[in-house]
């Protein structure tokens, strides 16, 4: 059973697992033969056909723009009061209502830090004291199935860094995960914290000393192998310099600092210290791995055809393109600050940022207008395409997506990556077993 208000989402998933879509109000939803996809708001969903289904996961990740908190009365909340979002509130309401074993909470990593860490605090306490705010949260919800509930121990609550995973991006989420407290009474909870964060701190792994990067899953070989291509790429701004003003020329030192050498350039980039050549074989052995198990491997995505349109080169005016020209790999906008390309406006942190081969991309964002979307890191390239986009994901190329060019780079850019998703997954299965092996 999944769940969106947006019909697009929806249509992916059923196109890429067989689900059937459903109107949430539909009172036939449940009738349907499994799995179902359920279009429209949470709010609407009614919970009394699953009373007496047991469920093993709720996977959620609502958006706490609207989750506030603060100063209260000094006697309430030791001096804090917490407006829940609203749908915060729901994912609150579905842990009620179906009481998983196990549950997953993900969210952008500012949330931990917001309100000086008063959000997080509380929503931490609503998952292992839901047994003390029943009535509280039973107001909150609108509950009326339930008489008794456990509450959750929170087996990991961490920011995970996507790149130590195999995500060539610098991408990282606020994960929560819980297990129903009365099934952990003969587990050690401790051993299951320290199982979780083995595999979501990517630890045994050179990942995260190694990152993957964009030319990698672009190329779809290791480092190594690419040696050819990336001196090609590097080679086309050699000339960059000419058309920079006097202040802006220190700031392309760094082009000069470059070996050409795409191993020696990629540790020096990454800061990876020492001269271990055996650490970085078997690093890029890793890579190689990944690459594979995607399905990138010896598969160059440029110039490929989708059936779902999603590799069609953008088109690009002639004045951005003229700018982006002048825009080196790992810079942005404001590299030509001070020239006739300069960009004028405020919140330009995100306008024109080229990838660099080397490095692991930047954050790929769902929306945003002129300069947003991300560029590619050949000179007389534009915007990425969204199955480029994709692939920083970690989309694998079987993977299709159903809307128009706007809907589907939302769809990639609210993504968790699957790579992340997928050792989301063997923590939750680690639970599971742990739980059905004493007999719950």
């Amino acid at each position: 059973l999944a769940n969106d208000i947006l019909t697009p989402p929806a249509q992916t998933y059923a196109l890429n697992f067989g689900h059937h879509i459903v109107d949430i109000r539909e009172d036939s939803a449940f009738k349907k033969s499994s799995p179902v996809y359920l279009i429209g708001d949470v709010a609407d969903l009614d919970f009394k056909n699953f009373k007496e289904s047991p469920v093993d996961l709720v996977v959620g990740g609502p958006p706490c723009q609207d989750f506030s908190v603060v100063r209260g009365p000094s006697d309430e909340r030791k001096g804090i009061d917490v407006v829940r979002g609203r749908l915060y509130a729901q994912f609150v309401r579905v842990l009620i209502h179906l009481q998983p074993k196990v549950f997953v909470f993900e969210n952008v990593p500012g949330l931990k830090s917001a309100n000086r860490g008063a959000a997080y605090k509380a929503i931490l306490e609503d998952f292992t004291e839901l047994k003390i705010r029943w009535e509280e949260i039973k107001r909150l919800t609108g509950n009326h199935y339930r008489s008794t509930l456990s509450s959750y121990s929170i087996v990991f609550s961490d920011i995970v860094d996507s790149a130590f995973l195999g995500v060539p991006q610098k991408r990282k989420r606020l994960i929560v995960i819980g297990a129903r407290e009365d099934l952990l009474r003969h587990c050690s909870l401790f051993d299951l914290k320290q199982e979780a964060e083995r595999v979501l701190f990517g630890r045994g792994s050179l990942l995260g000393r190694y990152p993957l990067t964009p030319l990698e899953v672009f190329e779809g070989l290791p480092l190594p192998e690419l040696d050819r291509e990336y001196k090609a790429i590097m080679m086309e701004y050699r000339d960059l310099e000419k058309g920079l003003p006097e202040e802006r020329i220190p700031r392309w030192e760094n082009f000069k600092k470059l070996t050409f050498d795409v191993v020696r350039d990629y540790l020096a980039l990454n800061d990876i210290a020492g001269n271990d050549s055996r650490e970085a074989d078997k690093a890029f052995e890793e890579h190689r791995a990944v690459l594979k198990k995607l399905g990138y491997y010896n598969s160059r995505v440029e110039g490929k055809f989708f059936l779902d349109k999603s590799n069609i080169l953008p088109n690009e005016k002639e004045a951005v393109l003229e700018r982006l020209k002048m825009i080196p790999p790992g810079e942005n906008h404001s590299f030509v600050k001070g020239t006739r390309w300069e960009v004028e406006g405020k919140g330009m942190s995100l306008i024109y940022r080229r990838l660099h081969p080397l490095i692991p991309s930047y954050t790929v964002v769902a929306y945003g207008g002129g300069g947003t979307w991300g560029y590619h890191y050949k000179r007389d390239r534009g915007r990425l395409t969204n199955r480029e986009r994709a692939r920083l994901q970690t989309f694998p190329d079987w993977f299709l997506f159903s809307g128009s060019t706007s809907e589907i780079r939302a769809q990639i850019g609210e993504a968790v990556p699957p790579l992340l998703g997928e050792k989301i997954a063997e923590v939750v299965k680690i639970i599971l077993t742990e739980i059905s092996g004493t007999g719950k």
